[in-house]
């Protein structure tokens, strides 16, 4: 798909794997002899990852999780990696590839209608509809449909208490939900529906997808769509964006965040400056010491070598 470069591959999928545990190590083991990083959650409702590598050995990968049983039709949204992208590799056995903490809860029994990003402006446009994003506080913070409501959520846990006291009362109107790459949503649909709300909806591929195939100038997106990797933030056309990261509170920093008398690199930013204890900011000053140590004798071991 993009030669010679670095990409990612994200990818879920809700289906029952009964003997999910066994495949952690294969798994792993296929990654590590790739190359690749990142993140892979294995569970009895299905598996959830997203890894970064060269092209061809991302897709050795991604050739193998498509010839386990029940995941031949996965879907993999790729994009480019823009450098490093992730720190390790990491394949996890979890109760929920995303966790709701919710029992009975089955999406690849009951989930919400899927809508492309041109059936999803349309629908958008309806005076009628709820939009929900489902994302934490933070991921909305940087961008959002227009029109739409927010869980004000610190983790998707929280979302069913959410719907509760906020959606209860509109169990017959449209609901339409989003989220980055569209697991949390598919979730959240099939939570609703088993609550009996009647019209819930979902944008297909999430937030990156649409972005892929929407332009800036035909999209109902503003802002900027963040991920849960070392970009930080992605643009229309799945363009790196605009947005560091702080490494102690993991928020996302604009460029105004950035030139704060509170931002020290690596150590503390506008948001949880206030929050640091001494220990904590100890802490941080000597990991970025020794991440400065460990990169001065990468510089140096090609020269020994010679």
């Amino acid at each position: 798909m993009i030669s010679n470069n670095n990409i990612v591959a994200s990818f879920y999928k809700f289906s029952p794997w009964a003997d999910y545990k066994s495949f952690r190590g294969i798994i792993q083991k296929i990654c590590e002899k790739n190359k690749v990083l990142g993140t892979i959650l294995l569970a009895s409702e299905g598996i959830n990852g997203s890894i970064s590598g060269d092209e061809m050995s991302v897709k050795n990968v991604m050739t193998y999780v498509k010839s386990l049983d029940n995941f031949s039709d996965l879907q993999i949204k790729y994009s480019k990696a823009f450098g490093k992208t992730f720190r390790k590799m990491r394949v996890r056995l979890k109760k929920e590839i995303v966790t709701m903490g919710k029992l009975g809860v089955n999406p690849h029994e009951l989930t919400g209608k899927l809508l492309q990003p041109d059936d999803w402006d349309k629908l958008l446009d309806d005076r009628d509809v709820i939009v929900v994003d489902t994302r934490n506080t933070y991921e909305h913070s940087i961008g959002s449909f227009i029109g739409a409501s927010f869980a004000n959520t610190k983790s998707f846990r929280d979302f069913p208490d959410w719907a509760e006291k906020n959606l209860s009362k509109s169990k017959n109107k449209k609901i339409a939900m989003y989220c980055t790459g569209g697991i949390r949503c598919e979730k959240a649909s099939s939570y609703l529906l088993g609550k009996g709300y009647k019209n819930v909806y979902q944008l297909n591929g999430g937030i990156l997808k649409y972005l892929e195939h929407k332009s800036k100038d035909h999209s109902k997106w503003r802002g900027e769509c963040f991920v849960f990797d070392y970009r930080v933030s992605l643009e229309h056309g799945l363009e790196k964006g605009q947005y560091n990261m702080c490494h102690a509170c993991r928020m996302p920093l604009s460029e105004e965040d950035r030139l704060s008398e509170h931002y020290v690199k690596e150590i503390s930013c506008p948001h949880c400056h206030d929050n640091q204890t001494q220990k904590s900011m100890k802490r941080f000053k000597e990991r970025k010491l020794q991440l400065k140590l460990k990169h001065e004798r990468e510089a140096l071991e090609p020269r020994q070598n010679k």
